[in-house]
């Protein structure tokens, strides 16, 4: 487990700088023409025959402006690339372009396979840069995630949720749907993971209590991960800084899109030009090129990027943890907290420490959990127990409040032996509690008796 003593999550003004030292080359000042170029060639096919609702679609997304998220981008050129593929299927060309009908057929038919070649290529580069991009993020989060059971236990769940999340395309594609259907359905499990991670940062659900809790991950990591999905977090230099240049290659490759749909859609009324189809091409060999070039740079930028700095290079004091306050429970008292479990299949969660002294053997806490019902009836879940030594452990808990009791009293049948055998002061118990405790998985209280 890799430590973070000392360290705070990246900031904008650190991030910022650090990618000072890595800028991207400009895209080059043609592909922006090329866009336009294509877009226009479009319209002069909408006169031959108007737009189909589809057609228009189409058009719309061309001229409009990309997504803000570069990993939203990164999938939109994927699936661009899928459609664009399925269209040069040369089971779906047009008759002419099959039978190459003509000289001029046979060299479109070259052209169209030389652009397949090289967007096949594209597409399986891109494939494997988002899963080198995914397990680097992940890999890098478990580093800092104790190395044991527990922390197979979070492997073990993503493989399990991976295998689903495959089984849905897969049911998809089953089903008959189309690329663009697989790719919504894609970017919404792109979506789920963000949320995912996001939990473990944040005080909701079951990997708050498994990771934070039971397995004591650092604040600072959970800092970062809650951060790196927010709007204006970090993450938001990365778009400033590389964003246009990625909606720029959007935008060609959206134009591609929409010219080759149109100009094969109406082969039999107008064919494609020479000076067409050159554009076409040259469109296609920039778009790849950049576009290989960019997730290339974009890659050794990202793994080499750092998660965390230290206080003073983000110009701020580490946090300080302010979701716990102190409370002392004097000898012959309970201390109660009521928590609230929003998620099915939660856990609450517990650990406090006995100072052991010259008088250990007489020290000890009792402790029990409780279900608190609509009605305002207690069920008992866990059994009253004493505790002398260091305790820590969890159940398993449905939606509904809870009370968790820490029992002081039994020091007050040894007052007066302590008070006639010692000087030394009746113990107390110091628990450490949350502020709110409102989060769907239970924090952990820790108790100290002294």
């Amino acid at each position: 487990m890799t430590t973070t003593e000392g360290l705070v999550p990246i900031t904008r003004d650190y991030l910022a700088r650090y990618y000072d030292k890595y800028p991207l080359p400009p895209i080059p000042d043609g592909v922006t023409a090329l866009s336009a170029r294509l877009r226009a060639l479009s319209a002069e096919l909408a006169a031959a025959s108007p737009f189909s609702p589809e057609e228009e679609h189409l058009k719309q997304e061309a001229s409009g402006v990309p997504a803000h998220k570069i990993d939203e981008n990164m999938w939109k050129n994927r699936e661009q690339m899928e459609e664009i593929l399925f269209l040069l299927n040369k089971s779906r060309r047009p008759v002419a372009l099959q039978q190459k009908s003509t000289p001029e057929d046979a060299e479109i038919v070259s052209t169209l396979d030389d652009c397949e070649t090289k967007l096949k290529e594209m597409l399986k580069k891109l494939e494997q840069f988002q899963l080198k991009n995914a397990d680097n993020v992940f890999n890098t989060v478990m580093t800092y995630m104790p190395q044991d059971f527990r922390g197979t236990l979070i492997r073990q769940q993503r493989e399990r949720s991976e295998r689903n999340k495959q089984a849905e395309v897969d049911a998809v594609v089953s089903a008959g749907g189309s690329i663009h259907d697989r790719y919504a359905l894609l970017w919404k499990q792109q979506m789920d993971r963000r949320v995912q991670l996001a939990q473990l940062g944040s005080a909701t659900g079951v990997y708050k209590t498994l990771v934070r809790y039971l397995v004591g991950v650092p604040q600072v990591l959970l800092d970062f991960i809650r951060q790196i999905n927010d709007a204006n977090g970090p993450m938001e230099v990365q778009r400033e800084r590389y964003g246009p240049a990625l909606y720029t290659l959007t935008k060609l490759v959206l134009a591609v899109r929409l010219y080759l749909h149109l100009s094969l859609a109406r082969y039999g009324q107008k064919k494609i030009g020479k000076d067409d189809i050159a554009v076409l091409q040259q469109a296609v060999v920039i778009y790849t090129e950049e576009f290989g070039k960019f997730t290339t740079f974009i890659g050794e930028v990202f793994v080499n990027a750092p998660f965390f700095i230290s206080a003073e290079d983000a110009g701020a004091d580490s946090r300080k943890n302010d979701e716990y306050r102190e409370t002392i429970i004097p000898a012959g008292k309970t201390h109660e907290v009521i928590l609230s479990v929003e998620a099915v299949n939660s856990y609450i969660a517990w650990d406090f420490s006995l100072q052991q002294g010259a008088l250990s053997t007489l020290l000890d806490i009792g402790f029990h959990v409780e279900y608190i019902s609509p009605s305002r009836e207690k069920t008992l879940i866990l059994p009253y127990r004493r505790y002398e030594a260091d305790q820590g452990n969890f159940c398993t808990v449905f939606a509904g409040s809870y009370k968790l009791v820490w029992d002081n009293s039994y020091s007050t049948f040894f007052k007066k032996m302590l008070e006639s055998r010692s000087q030394a002061p009746l113990s107390t118990t110091t628990l450490t509690t949350p502020e709110v405790p409102t989060t769907t998985c239970s924090p952990l209280p820790t108790t100290r008796s002294s």
